[in-house]
């Protein structure tokens, strides 16, 4: 099943970017996802205010290509670096549709 990583991100110190910009996409690749966007052009519609630098969305194959992402050795490093250089929130959603209404989409 389709899954994705939204990765809101709050920067706190740019030191980290440029390798993990220029390496973790080939991490992401290597496990099967790959970015939709990561992109800093964030304006929030509704809702409270976040205070996102940049916000990337990844699609995996599954769950479990995430996992095998998340803890790959490779990406460990960079992980540790973006963690000690921002304030960031990940999240994974299904391709699904909670309320089943959509006929395109799987049932949730």
């Amino acid at each position: 099943m389709t899954v994705y990583v939204i990765a809101d991100i709050r920067v706190t110190d740019n030191g980290w970017i440029p390798d993990y910009a220029a390496s973790v996409h080939e991490l992401v690749h290597k496990h099967g996802g790959k970015y939709l966007s990561r992109s800093g052009n964030v304006k929030t519609l509704e809702g409270k205010l976040l205070d996102s630098t940049f916000i990337a969305l990844l699609e995996f194959p599954s769950a479990e290509a995430v996992q095998a992402f998340a803890t790959d050795p490779k990406y460990a490093p960079y992980a540790a670096a973006r963690q000690a250089g921002s304030e960031s929130r990940l999240q994974l959603i299904d391709d699904t549709d909670v309320a089943g209404t959509i006929p395109y989409l799987p049932k949730g």
